[in-house]
């Protein structure tokens, strides 16, 4: 089993890096289509098409080969990675279709198993799933392409926050980290337990709350970090500060990046981020910690400082592990700047 699923580069950390991507998709016509509200352009989670003038159709396609043995998780994983997009434009799930690339003399119980995971989240959900397309490959891997919906006057975009804007992130960093030392049979099994309920939890309980709320800018924090996630939602027009003391983290991390069991992926943020981020808190491991590579993370949302107290009381009372992380503020001589 472990042979059949495990990959190098397995979860987001298999993602094109950011530059790479940008260098594509700056080549590429804008469509000038009225109806779609938000495209490739923005760097976001989701595309937004509106069909009336209350109803917007937001669609969004994710998958990657396995980082857990387990066939069952990684389906959860994969599901819980590619629907946290609709969450995060602010929509509702409609329906989800499996995307699968899995070689045909492997045992079918294991893509069973997969696509019964992806299952079970689609329906926690409250979506339906509808079909899919799948290829015979040399390895495995697996996620889906999601629809919801969303009312065009709600939708969540990544790159418009305020001034003055508290930043609030939903779930605990480090995934990638521990992930990169299970691979090589250094993690802790408590550390991997806790890095799996966190994949593996939706984060419609968060989209749930925030709906009651004032939200400026939204994002999920996914292969690119949550510092690139970051800089595309301030987008040069305004720069952030980090506290990192405040950042949550798996804290067996600590001991792994120290022991240097970090993802390329992780590398490949940085350099994109290079010239961007200052650097005040001479912490290695944190650094390390902010450009890891996340896989179905949390939300990483810009809302007015008057609602900061109460909705963080929200999420806490509800098992989400939500902190404000941070501020948005006038343009300055950095982009982002850790303290």
């Amino acid at each position: 089993m472990e042979d059949i699923l495990f990959c190098a580069n397995g979860g987001c950390t298999a993602k094109l890096g950011a530059n790479v991507l940008d260098k594509v998709l700056s080549k590429l016509e804008k469509n000038p289509d009225e109806n779609l509200l938000v495209g490739f352009d923005s760097h976001d989670d989701g595309a937004v098409y509106k069909i009336n003038d209350t109803q917007a159709i937001v669609t969004t396609l994710d998958f990657f080969p396995p980082m857990i043995e387990d066939p069952y998780l990684f389906g959860q994983i994969a599901a819980a990675n590619a629907l946290s997009d609709i969450y995060a434009m602010g929509g509702e799930v409609l329906t989800a279709m499996n995307i699968v690339c899995f070689p045909e003399q492997t045992d079918l119980n294991v893509l069973g198993k997969i696509m019964q995971g992806g299952n079970d989240k689609v329906n926690e959900a409250g979506g339906v799933l509808v079909g899919g397309h799948s290829i015979h490959d040399e390895s495995v891997k697996y996620g889906m392409s999601v629809t919801g919906v969303v009312h065009p006057d709600r939708i969540y975009r990544n790159d418009t926050p305020q001034s003055g804007d508290a930043l609030i992130l939903t779930k605990p960093l480090g995934v990638g980290i521990i992930m990169t030392a299970h691979r090589v049979k250094q993690a802790s099994e408590q550390a991997v337990i806790k890095a799996v309920q966190s994949m593996t939890t939706l984060n419609k309980y968060t989209a749930d709350i925030l709906k009651n709320y004032t939200v400026h800018a939204c994002s999920d924090v996914t292969g690119f970090g949550f510092l690139v996630h970051l800089g595309e939602m301030l987008q040069d027009k305004y720069s952030a500060t980090v506290q990192s003391k405040r950042i949550p983290y798996f804290k067996e991390c600590e001991q792994y990046v120290n022991e240097f069991y970090i993802t390329g992926a992780a590398q490949k943020n940085r350099n994109h981020m290079e010239g961007k981020v200052l650097f005040e808190c001479n912490n290695f491991v944190m650094e390390e910690i902010l450009f890891d590579p996340q896989t179905s993370g949390g939300l990483l949302v810009a809302i007015p400082q008057a609602d900061v107290m109460e909705l963080v009381y929200e999420l806490n009372k509800n098992n989400i592990p939500a902190q404000v992380v941070g501020t948005v503020e006038e343009k300055k001589g950095y982009t982002i700047r850790v303290i």
